[in-house]
């Protein structure tokens, strides 16, 4: 197997805090990085670095782990613009929402849902994206459902069942007989696809009883859960979340005392997940991360891409909204983006840059990663390895 040394690397962030100079971030000056196969073997400076079969100079560029984006909707079909334009203009929008481009996926051809998905990615990677973890939601069928997760699969190892999204209009006057779908028949044809379920628990959606009856259900059938949580208004998704040892709970928007001391007491097993996008888009209360960060809450980052309410795939832009209106310091943003994302899908081979992890990492042209916030907008991801091959 070919080994590669990427080398001349003028800072390193390897999310160690056992390299470097012993911060979380685990910062190395003037390093290089080993890779055999899809596997890194060595870090460490650059004058220091054993012989390898094949060299890349990152000229004085800073490295960083690969992007970690853990949440996000890209099995979707159809177009939000007006709604948005619409938002942003001051005008009232009397259009569907989700239940618009339910509509739009459900008519899609197999073949349209997945170009639509593999163009993201392709997005998505050249700024910095090495993992993703994509959801259902769009088709709130079991046949559209099963669809959409057997597309993800392809692409992914993170699939998350969502059939619980809102309840479908099929079932308007009956969620009850929704809840009993997605808990049942629909379950057991998504669940061959995914690895995670998670619930829209919010009023609109799904109330406290019937998020926890579609969590238990999914995690009886092997799926480990994840909440979409507090995102709109206070509710009971984050302490549903902690209670049931979910991997994440996400958005976290609204929080009370009493949840940000759950999400802290359980920050070894439930991640907060950030999506400021979503308040970029929608002009809402951004999430306090400086609370939940003091409070010792773990903290990811993550786009929520999505057509209707955050339709961005750059995780460089959510730091950038992270550190600018959430009270994160660059360092705090970019380990909440690469390692706190790996946390949120209980990964320990990847947002890291040590040896044994996976071989994902991303150029900057940059003298440091503080630049991702320091140059908001700017395409400064210059090269990416994702799985040892160099990809972008």
């Amino acid at each position: 197997m070919t080994t590669t040394a990427i080398t001349n690397i003028g800072s390193l962030v390897t999310n160690d805090p056992a390299q470097g100079d012993g911060t979380p971030l685990g910062l190395i000056q003037n390093a290089a990085v080993v890779i055999d196969g899809d596997t890194i073997t060595w870090v460490g400076p650059a004058d220091r670095a054993p012989a390898t079969d094949t060299a890349y100079d990152a000229e004085g560029r800073a490295a960083i782990p690969g992007f970690v984006d853990s949440h996000s909707h890209l099995v979707f079909a159809g177009d939000r613009t007006a709604e948005f334009n619409a938002r942003m203009s001051g005008r009232s929008y009397s259009a569907g929402g989700i239940r618009t481009t339910v509509a739009a996926t459900r008519a899609a051809s197999d073949a349209a849902l997945e170009a639509n998905l593999v163009r993201h990615l392709h997005e998505a990677r050249r700024q910095g994206t090495t993992t993703f973890e994509t959801k259902s939601g769009y088709g709130l069928t079991v046949q559209d459902e099963a669809r959409a997760l057997r597309i993800a699969a392809a692409h992914t190892e993170e699939v998350t069942y969502l059939g619980a999204h809102i309840v479908s209009p099929d079932y308007a006057d009956d969620p009850a007989g929704y809840v009993a779908l997605v808990t049942g028949e629909m379950l057991t044809a998504c669940a061959p696809y995914a690895r995670w379920v998670d619930v829209f628990c919010e009023k609109g959606a799904f109330d406290g009883d019937q998020a926890r009856a579609i969590l238990t259900a999914g995690a009886a059938a092997g799926l480990i859960p994840r909440v979409h949580a507090n995102q709109l208004s206070y509710g009971p998704g984050v302490q549903l979340a902690v209670e049931l040892e979910a991997a994440s709970a996400d958005h976290c928007t609204h929080l009370t005392d009493a949840d940000v001391d759950a999400l802290a007491q359980a920050a070894g097993t439930t991640v907060a997940t950030l999506l400021p996008g979503a308040e970029f888009s929608t002009r809402a209360q951004w999430p306090d991360a400086r609370r939940l960060l003091d409070a010792g809450a773990t903290v990811a980052l993550s786009t929520d891409c999505n057509p209707g309410s955050s339709y961005t795939s750059s995780m460089p832009f959510c730091i950038a909204l992270a550190v600018r209106d959430m009270g994160m310091t660059p360092d705090e943003a970019l380990w909440s983006a690469t390692a706190g994302g790996a946390r949120a899908l209980r990964r320990t081979d990847i947002g890291i840059l040590t040896p044994g992890a996976r071989a994902d990492l991303a150029l900057i042209d940059a003298p440091s990663h503080v630049h991702l916030a320091y140059r908001p907008g700017v395409p400064l991801v210059s090269a990416v390895w994702q799985k040892g091959i160099k990809t972008a």
